[in-house]
């Protein structure tokens, strides 16, 4: 059942499934194949209302355990629920906790792995002008002992094409609003900077860039702090991550810089 409006029901021979299902199976019974009618079986009701059941990731950490109605409504939240492979440069189907989406990038999808959080990547592409969806290899940054995965590529925005980079925590949202960071390019007298939260990879990678949340580069910006003859993208991108501490004595957050 998928939410607290749910009823039971049954078909004329006494089979029951839940409201929900009964529109899934066009209101015919998956048993006997009766035509539905609006029976209510209340007694049944009853004894799901009365169930405690643990939360389906039990086994990867979570602790709770919820009334049969409540417990599908907490599973879709649960923060122990598995996350997805934050790889961009694919659909990639593969799920699971944080340290095996970490192993499975290292060991499938060959990104680069860094501990540290400053970083200096230089992203170079021949003929900028081939901007339709180019995604530079994922890096991840270990750091704070927590992992941060940063994205580079090239969209459409509109009419325009951008490039963009973008940090992603690998946890969950209310952990990323602990760390901030910064992204900088610049060349001949000239820099952008960029500064914001990680997203949380709970976020999908589309979402992310779709919002708009990190460091857009207009193309024309980019040829320019690539420098020469503006024929081949050169960009150097450079960044660091820090963690917000809270000052117990005023109460704010004042940054916590890695060495």
């Amino acid at each position: 059942m998928d939410n607290d409006a749910n009823t039971l029901e049954a078909c004329h021979n006494g089979h029951t499934l839940c409201s929900t299902c009964k529109t899934r199976v066009h209101n015919r019974c998956p048993t006997c194949r009766q035509e539905l009618g609006d029976i209510r079986c209340l007694a049944l009701e009853k004894v799901a209302e009365s169930l405690e059941l643990p939360c389906k990731y039990y086994s990867l950490g979570c602790p709770e355990i919820f009334p049969y109605y409540s417990k599908l409504k907490h599973e879709a939240l649960c923060n122990f629920r598995p996350y997805n492979c934050p790889y961009a440069g694919s659909e990639c189907s593969v799920t699971g906790d944080i340290p095996y989406l970490v192993a499975h990038l290292r060991d499938d999808h060959k990104v680069d792995m860094h501990t540290g959080c400053t970083f200096n990547h230089r992203y170079v592409k021949s003929n900028p002008r081939e901007v339709e969806n180019a995604t530079w290899m994922l890096t991840v940054f270990h750091c704070f002992g927590q992992y941060f995965c940063l994205h580079f590529e090239a969209f459409q925005l509109g009419v325009a094409p951008v490039y963009m980079a973008f940090l992603r925590f690998m946890g969950d949202e209310t952990e990323a609003r602990n760390y901030s960071y910064s992204l900088e390019v610049g060349a001949n007298g000239r820099k952008l900077i960029w500064e914001g939260t990680p997203r949380s990879i709970r976020d999908s990678h589309r979402k992310v860039r779709d919002s708009h949340d990190g460091l857009i580069i207009q193309r024309n910006m980019a040829l320019f702090f690539s420098g020469g003859d503006r024929k081949e993208l050169k960009l150097r991108v450079t960044g660091r991550i820090w963690k917000e501490q809270q000052n117990p004595e005023g109460g704010v957050c004042i940054p916590n810089l890695c060495s």
